[in-house]
């Protein structure tokens, strides 16, 4: 899964060059060092997210367990997957940790935080995807993870939902824990990760997003804009040029990833509490597997992270077990007009503000999909 991660950090250095919140050109001396003991720390936190989500889905599954498997890297480091299959609730899920470390970076990242050069490495973090088997239940997912080498530093992580035959509660109801969470930090956070998190999980092929998202944030070092993503146009980082710079220490955003991290299950068992004895049919299974035939092509088109970890040889088992176990593609189809897919397809796929606009409940009304 890390390496994974490391994936992610070639393709922000491929994408970021006219990046006006580009971390570019600053040098070591511009950073506060990590605090003594801050790999250990931030290893105990992932490892301690990944044994409290995995217990509680447990208990919320009432049948499924995880299986385990540790797995080493040759080149320094390793991790351990757990994952569950033909649950109760999930059709398969997986919750994974790593950590990986080594004494040279990759030339991506090396031109893209250059004072980072022969230092040694060090990056860990949890990973999680859930694919509940009814459709009336949404896919989640999940992500927190540390950087560091030398001077340089950083967190990144979130968290985004994924219905398939949505009621607009839901949304506002996984919103507002993130929100929540973000605010016990800085009241200013969640105005840029919800819309960067919009920005992420984005199928420009499809011009839809993956679902209603959630928070996303990444190279988070505590210094200059909130913002460090690849679209110096968007939302996200006008909104953070407006809030201007913001200077956080470590604690704060390990804080900051432990708040986020411990929100999840508050986020998601409600939901599927909510919504997991409601009946189904074929039709509304076989729209389920069409819209995670979306969630494949995201995975393995656009993130970065599965495709850097494909292309440098990570565990593909780790890597690919975001992926469902069942999908499918039709070709040209069209929602039915005033269907609850058409819905899907034209309201909960484009980014809302879901806590704020008060007409979406005009157009989930007539589809019995407000709560």
């Amino acid at each position: 899964m890390l390496r994974s991660f490391i994936k992610k950090l070639k393709g922000a250095a491929t994408g970021t060059a006219a990046n006006n919140n580009s971390l570019q050109g600053l040098k070591s001396e511009d950073y506060s060092l990590p605090p003594a003991g801050s790999r250990e720390k931030a290893k105990a936190l992932v490892l301690n997210l990944q044994d409290e989500i995995c217990a509680g889905l447990e208990d919320l599954d009432g049948e499924g367990r995880f299986q385990e498997e540790s797995w080493e890297r040759p080149e320094g480091g390793g991790g351990r997957s757990r994952v569950m299959q033909e649950g109760r609730v999930f059709e398969q899920g997986g919750v994974n940790f790593s950590e990986v470390h080594g004494d040279s970076l990759p030339p991506s990242i090396i031109n893209q935080r250059p004072e980072a050069k022969g230092h040694p490495w060090f990056a860990t973090g949890t990973s999680m995807v859930l694919h509940p088997r009814n459709p009336y239940l949404p896919t989640v997912h999940l992500n927190y993870r540390y950087f560091e080498a030398g001077p340089v530093w950083w967190f990144g992580g979130g968290a985004d939902l994924t219905p398939f035959y949505p009621y607009l509660e839901d949304a506002r109801h996984f919103h507002r824990v993130h929100k929540k969470a973000c605010d016990s930090i800085s009241p200013e956070l969640h105005n840029v990760f919800k819309p960067w998190c919009d920005e992420y999980f984005f199928l420009k092929h499809r011009n839809e997003t993956r679902g209603i998202g959630g928070i996303f944030y990444d190279y988070q070092d505590g210094s200059g804009m909130i913002y460090k993503g690849q679209n110096p146009q968007g939302i996200a980082s006008k909104i953070s040029q407006e809030i201007g710079p913001r200077t956080k220490s470590w604690d704060e955003l390990f804080m900051l990833a432990k708040s986020c991290g411990e929100a999840f299950l508050p986020s998601y068992v409600p939901i599927i509490e909510k919504r997991q004895n409601q009946i189904y049919d074929k039709r509304e299974r076989d729209f389920q597997l069409y819209r995670r035939g979306r969630y494949v092509e995201f995975n393995l088109v656009w993130d970065r992270g599965t495709i850097f970890g494909l292309q440098t040889n990570g565990r593909t088992e780790s890597i690919l077990m975001s992926l469902p176990p069942l999908a499918r593609w039709e070709y040209g189809y069209k929602a039915p007009s005033g269907s609850r897919e058409e819905l899907l397809t034209n309201l909960f796929t484009q980014p809302q503000e879901w806590l704020s606009d008060q007409s979406l409940e005009r157009k989930c009304q007539p589809h019995q999909a407000v709560d």
